[in-house]
């Protein structure tokens, strides 16, 4: 491991109860969930991670205790390093801390992965649909979300998947 990260992760660990690990150069912390927006913070304000990079999630149904992983790709502008974050969420209720208030370019972000993979953020301030019409059901992210099927169309099957389908109404 960088000697860089070593302070990182020592302080994430002792304050955070943080699991570290490394793979290829990159350091990823796993953070229980109730303590992301204050590791979010402190790693912010004193280690100069002053950057969100990415926001995302991760589906492992079928298993469900944690089915979902937040993942957090910091940034350093000071040091120009890059640190993982990994916040495991369970499939019952999914819910985590909005981190809208330590990068409020989480916004969008958040809102998305609500939008696609259902899981709510408690505290962010506008949550509702950016990817998807307001009327969907379900969030087509999510390993259990029924998938659409269509034929694909080539010239000996052209004429009975030309009439399946769905024309406008002149």
């Amino acid at each position: 491991m960088d000697s860089q990260f070593l302070p990182i992760v020592q302080s994430c660990t002792e304050k955070f109860g943080a699991k570290a690990s490394e793979f290829r150069g990159e350091v990823t912390l796993l953070i229980p969930a109730e303590k992301i927006v204050e590791a979010c913070r402190t790693l912010r304000d004193d280690f100069a991670f002053d950057m969100l990079s990415v926001e995302t999630a991760v589906d492992y149904y079928p298993q469900t205790e944690p089915r979902f992983h937040i993942v957090y790709i910091l940034y350093s502008t000071i040091t120009h390093s890059f640190l993982n974050l990994r916040a495991p969420v369970g499939g019952a209720d999914p819910e985590i801390d909005t981190v809208e208030t330590v990068w409020p370019s989480a916004n969008w972000r958040e809102r998305e992965i609500w939008d696609l993979f259902g899981i709510r953020f408690k505290g962010h301030s506008d949550l509702r649909r950016i990817m998807m019409p307001p009327n969907w059901e379900g969030h087509p992210l999510r390993k259990d979300y029924p998938l659409g099927y269509e034929e694909v169309e080539f010239t000996f099957n052209y004429k009975e998947i030309s009439l399946q389908k769905p024309r406008g109404q002149r």
